[in-house]
């Protein structure tokens, strides 16, 4: 892959191909880019993606076809593990629950055949303290994979990708079925899962006396919050 185009104002697009909570971050990074002066656009589906130099692949649900990958000179996408350990889906999530705290993300190249099993250009580390909830590990999430993606971007030449070494391990799909809660066992034993959980798309839940409850969980840190327990208390 010649290198001169790198130096020159580049095409750029950041793709989104459904309704994700990605969207707002890349929209910043479509920003940021702009102000560097490249030339990039936001596009909602494969099929308007148009030739160019990079495609940001964020949050994408579907997979991409060669056809569609090889509009670009090089087409990337964000995946949180150690590669190439953890591929597949949800890796934030399930190693959250492994009890991790440090996790890897990697910026690497997409494939058409071998999702996450591409090269990798850029990577950092994201680091949490364990009480983080939901809202706060995605926008940790958004904030990484678009100053990955502006760091790269940022290099004064393309740098060399390293291949993946070593064993493959894969995370399955996370479902509503994961989100539940076992009634026999303390919060503090599940604070993990309760962490992760979607309060919106996949609440927390148990069972109990043949009902089933839905539990959801948000972080009382500010004054009003702690006044409005405090009352109900009296």
């Amino acid at each position: 892959m010649g290198v001169n185009w790198w130096q020159g104002r580049r095409r750029i697009s950041v793709v989104v191909d459904n309704e994700s909570w990605i969207l707002p971050y890349a929209e910043r990074l479509l920003s940021d880019l702009s102000r560097a002066g490249d030339e990039v656009r936001l596009i909602r589906d494969y099929e308007s993606l148009p030739d160019g130099d990079i495609a940001f692949l964020l949050g994408c649900v579907n997979l991409a076809p060669a056809e569609v990958l090889n509009r670009n000179r090089l087409s990337l996408v964000v995946h949180e593990s150690d590669l190439p350990k953890g591929r597949g889906f949800a890796p934030v999530a399930w190693q959250i629950l492994e009890g991790k705290s440090e996790i890897k993300v990697c910026l690497i190249e997409a494939l058409p055949n071998l999702p996450d099993g591409g090269d990798i250009y850029h990577s950092d580390t994201l680091r949490f303290t364990g009480n983080e909830l939901n809202p706060e590990i995605r926008h940790a999430q958004g904030e990484i994979s678009i100053r990955l993606c502006a760091e790269f971007m940022a290099m004064p030449v393309l740098p060399v990708a390293v291949p993946q070494v070593g064993a493959v391990t894969k995370y399955a799909r996370r479902r509503p079925a994961d989100s539940r809660l076992d009634p026999t066992k303390s919060l503090s034993d599940q604070f993990q899962l309760l962490r992760v959980v979607d309060n919106r798309r996949y609440p927390a839940f148990f069972d109990h006396a043949g009902r089933r409850y839905i539990l959801r969980i948000e972080a009382a840190d500010n004054d009003s919050d702690a006044k409005r327990i405090d009352h109900s208390n009296e």
